[in-house]
C-alpha cells in the first residue's frame, strides 16, 4: 500500500473509532428507552468497550509488529464493521453490551495499526504532516459526531447510528488484507504471559476509575498484577514492551503528557457540561454551539503544530500548548459570559490539539520501525486511560457540592503541571539530528510499500 493510501486508511480508521464514541453518547438515552435498559446497563455499553480496547491495545500493537500492521488493520476494520452492524440489529441491551465488547477487541486491533502503518510508510522527518492530518480528522469527527448522531437519532433512530461505519470499514478492511506485508527478518517471540498480566492490569484500572461497584477490589488487583507485570518484563528474554521503546525518556514523557492532557480535557468537558446547563441554564443545543470553537481550533492546531515542531521542536511546542490548555480551563471556570466561554473552549482546543500532535509525533518517531505497533498501542492506551482518569477526578470533585468551579480549577492545575513533562522532549536541534543522524534514525524505509 503506497504512502498516500496508507495515510487515507489511517485517517479513516481513526475517524471511524472517534465517530463511534461520540455518536454513541448521543444515542444512549434513546437506546435506553427503546430497549428498556437500566442506567447501569447503558453505562456498560461504554464501559465494556473501553475495558476491552484499553486492555488489548499494546498486545495488538505487538501483533502488528510481528504479522504486519496492514493485516491487523484489515482484520480490525472488518470485525469493527461487523460488530457495528450486529449492534444495529440487536434485539436487547444484553446483545448490545456483548457486541460492544467484541467491537472493543477489534478496535484494539485497528487503533495501534493506524499509527504503525504511518511509521512504516513515512521516514521520521516526514511524520509530522501525516500525524497532523490524522489529528485534524479526529477533531472534525469530534465536532460532527454529536450533530450527526443527534440528527440520526431524531430521524431514523439510534440503530442507524451504528450503520455509519459499516461500509467504509468493510471496504478499507478488505483492501488492507490484499496488501502483502514485508517479511520480518527475525520476529520477536510473543510475550503471552506479559500480555495477559498487562491486559488484566489495565482492565482492572479502567474498571476502578469509572467507580463501578467493587472498585476497591479491582484497584487492588491492578496494583498486584501491575507489579507482577513489571517483574516479568525485567526477567523475560522477549518483553512485550521492548527497552528501545520504554527505555526512551522522551517517549515516557510524551506518553505521560498525553495522559495528562487528555485527562484535563475530558474532565473539563464533563464539568463544563454541568457549568453550561445547570449553572448557566443553557439547553443542550446552545451548549454544543458554545463549545464548538474547541473542535474548530483543534482542527486548526494540527497543521500549525507540524510547522512549530519543525521550527522550535517538541519541547517548547508542548510546554506552550499545555500552558494554553490550562489557561483555557481556568478561564472556563471563572466566567459566565458567553463570548469568554467560547474563547475558553477555543484555547482548550488549540492547546489540546497541539499537544496531541506533538506528543504523538515524539512517541511514533522515537520508536524503531520494528516496534512501531507497540508505540502506537502505548499512545492509544494513554488516550484511553487519560479521559477515564479526568472524568473520575471531575466526578469526585463535583460530588463535594461546590459546583464545577473546583474541578475545573484542579484540572487546570493538572494541565499546567503537565507542561513540565515537556523538558524531556527533544528540541529543534535534537529533532534534526534524530531525523538525519545515525544515532536515532534506525529506519530503512523502502521507496514504496
Amino acid at each position: 500500500m503506497n504512502p498516500r493510501l496508507t495515510l487515507a486508511s489511517s485517517v479513516v480508521g481513526a475517524v471511524i473509532v472517534a465517530l463511534d464514541g461520540t455518536v454513541l453518547t448521543v444515542a444512549q438515552p434513546s437506546l435506553q428507552r427503546d430497549l428498556g435498559a437500566s442506567f447501569a446497563q447503558v453505562q456498560w455499553t461504554s464501559t465494556g468497550y473501553l475495558i476491552a480496547v484499553a486492555s488489548l491495545l499494546v498486545f495488538a500493537g505487538r501483533l502488528g509488529d510481528r504479522h504486519g500492521h496492514h493485516r491487523l488493520f484489515g482484520i480490525g476494520m472488518l470485525g469493527f464493521g461487523a460488530a457495528s452492524a450486529g449492534i444495529a440489529l440487536a434485539p436487547g441491551v444484553g446483545w448490545v453490551i456483548g457486541l460492544r465488547l467484541v467491537q472493543g477487541v477489534f478496535g484494539a486491533l485497528l487503533q495501534p495499526a493506524t499509527l504503525g502503518m504511518l511509521r512504516a510508510a513515512f521516514p521520521p522527518d516526514r511524520l509530522r504532516t501525516p500525524i497532523a492530518v490524522r489529528t485534524a480528522a479526529i477533531g472534525v469527527a469530534a465536532a460532527v459526531g454529536p450533530l450527526l448522531g443527534g440528527a440520526l437519532v431524531a430521524g431514523p433512530g439510534w440503530r442507524v447510528v451504528f450503520l455509519l461505519n459499516v461500509v467504509p470499514a468493510l471496504v478499507l478492511g478488505t483492501l488492507a488484507l490484499t496488501v502483502r506485508p514485508p517479511r520480518t527478518a527475525s520476529p520477536a517471540r510473543l510475550d503471552v504471559p506479559g500480555a495477559l498480566l498487562l491486559a488484566l492490569t489495565l482492565a482492572c484500572l479502567v474498571h476502578a476509575l469509572v467507580a463501578l461497584p467493587g472498585w476497591v477490589w479491582t484497584a487492588s488487583t491492578a496494583a498486584v498484577t501491575g507489579a507482577a507485570f513489571v517483574r516479568h518484563e525485567r526477567r523475560t528474554a522477549s518483553p512485550l514492551l521492548p527497552p528501545s521503546v520504554i527505555g526512551s525518556r522522551a517517549v515516557g514523557s510524551a506518553l505521560a503528557m498525553l495522559v495528562t492532557a487528555s485527562a484535563a480535557l475530558s474532565g473539563a468537558l464533563f464539568a463544563g457540561t454541568f457549568l453550561l446547563q445547570d449553572t448557566l441554564g443553557l439547553d443542550p443545543f446552545r451548549s454544543a454551539l458554545v463549545s464548538l470553537p474547541l473542535a474548530a481550533l483543534m482542527v486548526a492546531a494540527a497543521p500549525t503544530c507540524a510547522v512549530l515542531l519543525r521550527r522550535v521542536g517538541a519541547r517548547r511546542t508542548t510546554a506552550a500548548a499545555m500552558a494554553l490548555l490550562a489557561l483555557g480551563i481556568l478561564v472556563l471556570s471563572r466566567t459566565p459570559a458567553i463570548p469568554l466561554l467560547c474563547t475558553a473552549f477555543a484555547l482548550v482546543g488549540a492547546g489540546f490539539g497541539t499537544v496531541m500532535v506533538a506528543a504523538t509525533h515524539v512517541v511514533v518517531r522515537e520508536a524503531p520501525v520494528e516496534s512501531a505497533g507497540v508505540a502506537g498501542g502505548l499512545q492509544q492506551t494513554a488516550m484511553n486511560v487519560g479521559p477515564v482518569l479526568g472524568v473520575a477526578v471531575a466526578t469526585a470533585l463535583l460530588g463535594t457540592g461546590d459546583g464545577p468551579g473546583l474541578p475545573l480549577g484542579v484540572l487546570a492545575a493538572l494541565a499546567l503541571a503537565g507542561a513540565a513533562l515537556g523538558r524531556a522532549l527533544p528540541g529543534r536541534r535534537e529533532a534534526a539530528m534524530n531525523d538525519h543522524g545515525d544515532s536515532k534514525d534506525r529506519t530503512r524505509v523502502p521507496a514504496q510499500r
